[in-house]
Order: structure tokens, then sequence, then C-alpha cells
């Protein structure tokens, strides 16, 4: 297996960020959209950058007849992030008392990224899965969001303890997002992103494109998209 490198690496720390710019769009006209309610976000997390947004169409599209994309989660605000990234480091405090702070920051990152550099706060990341043409969502092998030990490690993107059909779906999800220019976040399955500085040290790329963003408000679509 190739090595996996985690966000608290001081690898990814250490890209540069060159923001372009490009700002956050509303992804509800264009994909179908999750019904899963994120109300600590307070509905930003149905933004991305438009470039985001794009080579995820482009992705749609090579799909599969009668397949789709099911959006979940997008955007994050960066105190939410730190939010979340703080209390998995406390329930992994708690249940391993003798590990120091850097097993935990870097145990927390398999999970949820250090806020400082999390791709979702840049609006460079997105969670998704398959559904079919009615949006029923396909089995990929775990629930959107399990943690490692929730899962028993099956929220890897590797992982050999699912079903074949699970290993089948994630291997068409991860084809057309990676053919689309996205890369995956090996510890979850469901993590894509592009134009962050994972995805700026997975690629090679000199520079990220985006850096941490506060959004503005988030307005109605003009046609709802949901499930």
């Amino acid at each position: 297996m190739s090595e996996i490198i985690l966000m608290s690496d001081d690898r990814v720390a250490a890209v540069p960020v060159e923001e372009n710019g490009e700002p956050l769009v509303d992804v509800r006209d264009h994909l179908l959209v999750d019904g899963r309610k994120h109300e600590d976000s307070l509905g930003a997390e149905i933004l991305l950058r438009r470039g985001v947004l794009d080579r995820l169409l482009a992705a749609e599209a090579l799909l599969p007849a009668g397949l789709r994309l099911l959006f979940v989660e997008g955007y994050r605000p960066p105190a939410l992030q730190r939010h979340y990234f703080e209390e998995y480091a406390d329930e992994l405090r708690t249940a391993n008392p003798d590990w120091s702070a850097d097993r935990i920051r870097t145990a927390a990152s398999r999970y949820v990224s250090p806020p400082e550099i999390a791709p979702h706060s840049a609006g460079a990341a997105v969670d998704l899965t398959l559904a079919d043409a009615d949006g029923r969502e396909l089995d990929l092998g775990t629930a959107m969001n399990a943690n490692p030990e929730q899962s028993d490690g099956a929220c890897y993107t590797g992982a050999g303890n699912i079903t074949e059909e699970a290993k089948a779906n994630r291997t068409v999800l991860g084809e057309a997002l990676g053919a689309a220019g996205l890369v995956n976040y090996p510890t979850e399955w469901w993590h894509w992103s592009y134009g962050d500085r994972y995805w700026a040290l997975e690629t090679g790329a000199p520079a990220a494109l985006y850096g941490p963003k506060e959004a503005a408000s988030v307005q109605p679509p003009s046609a709802p998209a949901s499930l």
C-alpha cells in the first residue's frame, strides 16, 4: 500500500497558498444535494469554489448511465472546522489518556482536518457519494462520515473489509472524480478536493489555489435540487 499522507503532515502545511480569488458558488442548481441537515454551518455547506463545482460536473458526465453524484457537504466556516477538530481530539484524548499531544493531533487528522489547513474551509473540498437515477444512495461500504473507530477502518478508501459491491462503487466514484482532476483523502472515501494544499502536494502543483475563506450569506436557490 502506498504511503498515506495525513492532513497533519508538515508537508501539507508547508505548501504555499496563492489565492486566486475565485468565488464560492451555490451548488444546488447544478448537483443533486442530499437532504441531510448541517445546522451548525448555517446553510454554508452548499457552497464550493467555482473551479471545484466545474470539475464535479465534468466528473458526473463521466459516470455510467443511470448514476449521479450525491453532494453532501462542501464549504465549512473556519470556526466550525476548529470546533469539529477540537471535539474529535477531545474524544480521542479521553479514550487514550496516555497519548501525547502530537499523537492526538495526528490521529484526529485522519477524520477532521486541522483547521489551519482544512480544505473544506477553503471551499475546495466536497463530501459526496453516488446515487441512482431516482436519487437513492448507493452502498459504498460505510455511512458517510463514519470515523476509523466506528467503522473498524472501513472508512479508508482502500479498505478491504467492505463488500465487493461497495468496492466497485468506490472505484466508479474514484475514477470519475480523479479523471476530472480531484484528489481523495485516503482515510475518507467520500472526501475529494481540488485547489487546496493537500491537492497541491498530491499533484505536485507549486502552490494551492484556495486558502481559508469566510463565506457571504447564502441565498435560496432559484429551483430546489435537494432530495
